[in-house]
Parts: C-alpha cells; sequence; structure tokens
C-alpha cells in the first residue's frame, strides 16, 4: 500500500495553495494530489477571475475580518497577480445608491479560460518538480478514518493527513464523506438565478470596471461578469438517483483573443431552507432536473423581449431586427422561464435587472438573453474542530465545496490555513 505524509483530493485553487504551502515550508513531506478528472480542475481553469478584496470569496461565518486580511495577502504575494484598473466607480456607485443598490469596489485580476490553463499548467509543473506526486483520472471512493487510509478505483492510500478540496463539483461527493465519517454539517442554502448575455455595449460598465458587483435588495447579487471575448456554456450535474441536468455558467478568454462584443454575467439569488430542514442541494437539483424536463435536456433561454410580453421565446425568433445577436449556447432551448424559475426567484431577478437598468441603460434590450438555471452548489457547512478546518481527526475540509470559500482566492487561501493546521501538528 502506497503511504503518504498529506493525501490532497482535489486539484483546483485549495488543493493547490495548501500543496505548495506545505512543498514550501516542509520539502521532506510526501504529499500525493489526486483528482478524479483527466485534467487538473477548479476555478482557474475557467475564466480564472481573481478578487482581491475582503470579504469577497471569504464566507464570514468561517473567517473572521484580520484572518482574511491575513490569508488574502499571503495568497496575493505568491500568484503576484497583474490587477486591473476601475474607472468612474464614483458615477455607478452613485446612482447604485439612489436606488438602495451597493457596488462593491474590488481589486481583481483576469486571466481568461487560455490564460488560466497556462497558469495550471506551470503550476503542476512545478509541484511535480518539487516531488509533489499528482494523479489525474483517479476517483476517491471511501476513507478508513480509524486506520487512515483513503480507498480510491484504483488502490489504497494511507495518510498522516487527508485534506479534502473537491471543490463545487464535488458538493455531492463531500456530502456523502461527511455522512460516512458522522462529520455534522448543513446544507440549507443555495444561488439560484438565471445568466444575463448581452451586447457589451448595453453593459457598458465592464469597460470601466471588469466584473462589477452589485448587491441588490432580496439577497440578490449579480456575480462572475464576462466581457472581450465571452462565452456562456453548460456545466453537468448528476443527481444521487443518476439524474443528468445542466446548469448555465460563463467565461471569458484572455485579451489575447479576439473580443466577440458580448458579455455575461449571473444574476443570483441566495435562497435559505429552515423549517422543517431541507437540503439546499436536493432543492437545486430538484429545479435542475425541472428545467432539464422543460428544456429537452438543455438549459433553457428567453429573450428579454420575449419575457416582457409574456410569451416563449422561439428558434426562429433569435435572429434578425431587434434580436441582433446569436447566443454563445446555441445548445439552449428557447422556452418560458415562467414554467420553471420559482416565482420567487423570478420576482427578485427581475427586480434586480429593473435596477440594473437604471444604472446601466441597456441591460433590458429585448435582446438581452437569460438562461436558466445557473445555480451554485456550495452551501455545506461542516462543524469544523479547529481553525485549520479539521472536521475529524487528521481530516481537513477546504474549498468551494466545504463552504470555507466562493472563488480561486479563498479557496486558495482555506487550503493555506488547512496546511498551517498540518505544520503546526494540529
Amino acid at each position: 500500500m502506497d503511504t503518504f505524509d498529506v493525501v490532497i483530493v482535489g486539484s483546483g485553487p485549495a488543493g493547490l495553495g495548501a500543496a505548495f504551502e506545505i512543498s514550501s515550508r516542509d520539502p521532506g513531506r510526501s504529499i500525493l494530489m489526486i483528482d478524479k478528472e483527466p485534467f487538473s480542475t477548479g476555478g482557474l481553469r475557467n475564466d480564472c477571475k481573481m478578487n482581491f478584496t475582503w470579504p469577497i470569496g471569504f464566507p464570514e461565518n468561517v473567517w473572521t475580518e484580520a484572518d482574511g486580511l491575513s490569508y488574502l495577502a499571503r495568497v496575493e504575494s505568491f500568484l503576484k497577480p497583474d490587477l486591473m484598473d476601475r474607472r468612474n466607480m464614483d458615477i455607478y456607485a452613485r446612482r447604485a445608491s439612489k436606488l438602495g443598490v451597493r457596488l462593491l469596489e474590488v481589486r481583481q485580476a483576469h486571466l481568461g479560460t487560455d490564460g488560466g490553463l497556462a497558469l495550471i499548467k506551470d503550476l503542476t509543473a512545478e509541484l511535480a518538480r518539487r516531488g509533489v506526486s499528482i494523479s489525474l483520472g483517479e476517483t476517491a471512493g471511501r476513507v478508513e478514518a480509524e486506520g487512515r487510509i483513503l480507498v480510491t478505483d484504483r488502490r489504497e492510500v494511507g495518510y498522516r493527513d487527508l485534506i479534502l478540496a473537491p471543490g463545487r463539483g464535488g458538493f455531492s461527493f463531500l456530502r456523502h464523506m461527511m455522512n460516512d465519517l458522522g462529520i455534522p454539517f448543513q446544507d440549507n442554502a443555495v444561488d439560484i438565478g438565471v445568466r444575463v448575455e448581452l451586447k457589451e455595449e448595453r453593459y457598458a460598465i465592464v469597460r470601466d470596471y471588469y466584473d462589477p458587483k452589485f448587491l441588490f435588495p432580496k439577497k440578490t447579487r449579480t456575480f462572475c461578469t464576462n466581457s472581450r471575448c465571452a462565452h456562456v456554456v453548460q456545466e453537468k450535474y448528476v443527481t444521487d438517483d443518476g439524474r443528468i441536468w445542466y446548469s448555465a455558467n460563463g467565461h471569458a478568454y484572455s485579451a489575447s483573443r479576439p473580443a466577440n462584443g458580448l458579455a455575461n454575467f449571473a444574476l443570483l439569488k441566495t435562497v435559505t431552507l429552515t423549517q422543517p430542514l431541507a437540503s439546499g442541494q436536493d432543492y437545486a437539483s430538484m429545479l435542475g432536473v425541472q428545467a432539464s424536463l422543460i428544456g429537452g435536456g438543455h438549459p433553457i433561454m428567453q429573450r428579454v423581449g420575449d419575457f416582457r410580453l409574456g410569451k416563449r421565446s422561439t428558434r426562429e425568433g433569435f435572429s434578425g431586427d431587434l434580436y441582433d445577436f446569436e447566443p454563445t449556447l446555441p445548445s439552449a432551448c428557447p422556452g418560458d422561464l415562467g414554467l420553471s424559475v420559482p416565482a420567487k426567484v423570478l420576482r427578485s431577478v427581475w427586480n434586480a435587472l429593473k435596477l440594473l437598468d437604471t444604472i446601466v441603460p441597456g441591460v433590458l434590450h429585448p435582446s438581452t438573453i437569460l438562461y436558466y438555471p445557473e445555480i451554485k452548489l456550495y452551501a455545506n457547512r461542516p462543524v469544523f474542530r479547529d481553525d485549520s478546518f479539521q472536521a475529524a481527526p487528521g481530516i481537513r475540509l477546504v474549498g468551494d465545496g466545504a463552504g470555507t470559500s466562493r472563488g480561486i482566492t479563498g479557496a486558495w487561501a482555506s487550503g493555506i490555513r488547512a496546511a498551517d493546521g498540518i505544520l503546526a501538528g494540529c
């Protein structure tokens, strides 16, 4: 049986942060990093947009401001980001404030999907140079906690410390793992909304502020804005009983690619289930399956012009006249969001869009496309035993899937924090 000092499940920013911190400060420790995908995964791979302002990406139920700022500085020192300029912020902020909307000023860097792939290649090559073992296409199965053994689809691996960092896509995996290990957790919140696609000229703020963060009433916010060379994509999810559904998402390439004149962003409402306590993931999956049923196995898309008229969009209506650009996710099914989006969510999203159209006129042009669903599954809230995210003896849970971060920088910071605990012998 192979044995390592540290085994890391997940090769995204949380796992990378832990691996680099441990290998830098204690080069003698043996480290194994595994990922079920045949390539390194995580937020670095998809758009690679990074925020360096507290508390963006740092859930305040597990981070204090002092700790968050300290770890964020460590992340920035390692990644050495090329921060983007922001212009005309006072104009947009003043408009927003009059409407009861808050515009956050965030220090940002953006490499794009192609730049992120290049960064991953460099990072994994450096880890290999340091002697870190990286095994891609290997799936973690279960943990035998008493013997400190991780069982994968290939082998049994012994460990002294185990870091589970599966990211958002591994939300369900982590939930099953916590149930098996008897780790108490809550899973009662989820972000539900739409992906908005429009011409860049109709969301002109992106020329001044790449990823504007607007906070609207009713727990609704913009998230993950993309422009220059922007595309909408779909992400595959599988329910516990094997049903497949797709969530919309967005990404953009670096400035080296030709611009396509489009922008996209998510508009999300946070839904927190209380009594009777229910699973946010199960609720979200139900909504995803329902949307897939109506969309013929794909996300639904509807033009704002059709939505205003209360009629479904059709394939024939997606070109010509006012509808002056083609959707970048053509596999999405033209339809009627009102048949699938929960009414309370749809009201909040539509209200936010009307406010946003006042702040940045042009958002609600008839050609603007609303894709549904866009759902973020990062609501696990494990009960931790210490400040280094230890949830069971020798087992630490980090990253978006574990609720310790929401984005690249927060995930990387949570990996460093777990590494600190391991190096301190906690």
